[in-house]
């Protein structure tokens, strides 16, 4: 009943959740029933408690077992909502802390090592300026197709962004060169902006193996989301308002985006300790 009722709560909820939401909370709850290996009326607290204390000797990461509590907490909200449990054992559990870490980002001189690495290569140089200077997360990146690309004013329409929320993202003129240099010499007919040899969206699994080639190559590490974060501590390092800022990355919560500033005064204060040794 377990596996029947976790499939009736993505289906439910597909239009609500983000696509990596579906694929995360489908795992996450996967993932527990193989580890409990009881139906859900037979859960209790005390089990949820053992595969918390389970993935934390595993060294998850705490931000990491949140999300994973997340969605073990809304499936069972949802199951008594339904009435397909009488108990939800997930309300006596508490959800661990977030460790108070900072997003790791690139400097603007690993930024401009990972451009030139990619220089000779017209569709990964189109990848990394695309993600670099539009602050667009992957699975927003596959789906751009060119119908959805304004050229005189230098926009891109995000049509379905997380929660199904919709922006329009902006690029600059050097991005639009070398996205321009890509199409122009690509060999395949496609809608989307970036296609794989058969015209169809590109495979997010590809990308993220580019970028884990780039990060062997370089010595730091880089991926396709390190390039958002990236993007939005530099607009920050410049003094970009904080909406502003939250608008083109299409959070729905301001509290969000001020990591963003925090990241900037961190960067101020390691710039002021070298100059003042």
């Amino acid at each position: 009943m377990s596996k029947e009722a976790v499939q009736s709560f993505i289906n439910d909820n597909q239009a609500r959740f983000s696509p990596d939401t579906v694929r995360s909370y489908k795992s996450s709850l996967t993932q527990f029933f193989n580890f409990c290996n009881k139906d859900l009326n037979d859960v209790k607290a005390n089990d949820i408690r053992i595969w918390l204390g389970s993935m934390e000797e595993q060294g998850l990461k705490p931000r990491t077992v949140h999300v994973k509590l997340s969605a073990l907490k809304s499936f069972y909200q949802y199951c008594r909502e339904e009435n397909l449990t009488k108990k939800n054992p997930t309300l006596t559990v508490d959800t661990p802390k977030k460790e108070d870490s900072l997003p790791y980002y690139l400097s603007k001189r690993e930024v401009a090592l990972l451009q030139e690495l990619t220089r000779n290569d017209l569709r990964d140089r189109a990848l990394v300026e695309a993600l670099y200077t539009t602050g667009v997360r992957i699975s927003e990146l596959i789906n751009i197709k060119l119908e959805d690309i304004k050229w005189d004013t230098r926009q891109i329409w995000i049509r379905k962004g997380k929660g199904n929320k919709e922006r329009f993202v902006l690029f600059t003129h050097d991005c639009a060169v070398r996205l321009k240099a890509y199409l122009e010499n690509r060999k395949v007919n496609s809608e989307y902006l970036f296609t794989n040899s058969r015209g169809g969206r590109w495979n997010r699994t590809l990308i993220e193996i580019r970028f884990q080639q780039f990060s062997e190559t370089l010595g730091f590490k880089v991926r396709p989301h390190t390039m958002r974060h990236t993007f939005a501590a530099h607009l920050a390092e410049k003094n970009m308002p904080q909406s502003y800022i939250q608008e083109l990355l299409g959070h729905v919560n301001i509290n969000t985006t001020r990591i963003y500033t925090r990241l900037s005064e961190h960067a101020r204060k390691k710039q002021y300790d070298r100059y003042n040794i």
